[in-house]
């Protein structure tokens, strides 16, 4: 071999190991993640930096191996479908989405595009997975359990309005979620001689007559979840104060809103574990055959600001098994 051409293949060989991961590197795709809300950043950003954090510790770093493409409904369930297909147009690798109804704008909108949702009411009774141990198709994620916890939301409630007859419930009737909700309510309300107060809601312009119409007519109020209860909640804090109905809750944030009290699961907790499906999907996993989770972290927050404003005297072994007491 000539000397000339030696000293080309040494020098190609010698090379090609330090090009090699550059170029590795520079085809590598950045991956991007659709996130559908049914509400806006402000109600977001908290849940958000807790699902980006565990996709950081799963090895994902924002901006340079993935990148996040926002879609804010505003609690607009008009938009949800636009925004839906938005995202499918962009072909992002995954949907992250939260609330009954914005999964299912994202799941008509593909069949292909893997869906994780988080906090979503009842996945299999509104047909979004056709099992939560095999869900199947191109949807996944974490549910919250609210049918199951809605009779303790109300026993919680009577410990704290003993005098409890009539209670009030606030209905976003366009949520799917919240019509088992309701089974269990009133099942709840039955079983302690309750009787129920239905206002049926399904924009933000229609909170304030409820509330009106409730004027000496109930002694508390049940607020069911969602976009709209979600973005408007601290309004609702406001009515329920000046018609003097103690409020309960189905999540922290109400409460850290003003709201008296709340019973439910851990939200920042189901978008950390939002962020292992993310990352098991990326890396190739099918939506369809990982299991749905349920929740494994609920909070009882109580409020006594608020409850001294409407007068009432929280039992001392109430505030013992309180996960949070806002002062």
């Amino acid at each position: 071999m000539r000397r000339r051409e030696f000293i080309t293949l040494l020098g190609g060989s010698a090379a090609m190991p330090l090009l090699g991961p550059l170029a590795a590197r520079a085809q590598q795709r950045l991956r991007t993640i659709g996130f559908l809300s049914g509400g806006g950043p402000a109600q977001n950003s908290q849940w958000i930096a807790t699902f980006v954090q565990r996709l950081r510790e799963l090895g994902w770093i924002e901006g340079r191996t993935f990148a996040i493409e926002y879609r804010w409904g505003e609690a607009r369930v008009e938009r949800f479908a636009e925004l839906a297909a938005e995202l499918v147009r962009l072909k992002v690798d995954v949907i992250v989405t939260q609330a009954t109804q914005p999964v299912i704008a994202a799941k008509q909108a593909t069949t292909t595009i893997p869906i994780v949702f988080v906090a979503t009411g009842d996945p299999v009774g509104t047909g979004l997975v056709a099992s939560l141990a095999r869900p199947g198709g191109n949807v996944t994620g974490l549910s919250l359990q609210n049918p199951e916890t809605t009779g303790k939301r109300v026993e919680l409630l009577r410990e704290v309005v003993p005098s409890l007859n009539q209670l009030a419930v606030l209905f976003d009737i366009g949520n799917p979620a919240n019509v088992p909700v309701m089974s269990e309510l009133e099942a709840a309300a039955r079983s302690l001689k309750l009787d129920l107060v239905v206002r049926q809601v399904r924009r933000a312009e229609d909170i304030e007559p409820a509330f009106e119409s409730l004027k000496n007519r109930a002694d508390a109020i049940f607020v069911m979840g969602g976009p709209l209860a979600v973005s408007n909640r601290t309004r609702i804090h406001t009515l329920a104060m000046r018609t003097r109905l103690p409020a309960t809750y189905n999540t922290r944030e109400y409460v850290e809103a003003g709201g008296l009290m709340s019973y439910g699961p851990n939200l920042p907790d189901l978008y950390r574990r939002a962020g292992d499906y993310v990352d098991k999907i990326l890396r190739g996993a099918k939506p369809g055959e990982l299991p749905v989770e349920q929740p494994t972290k609920f909070d009882l927050v109580i409020n006594l600001t608020t409850a001294k404003a409407l007068g009432l005297t929280i039992p001392e072994s109430f505030l013992l098994r309180a996960d949070e007491v806002i002062e």
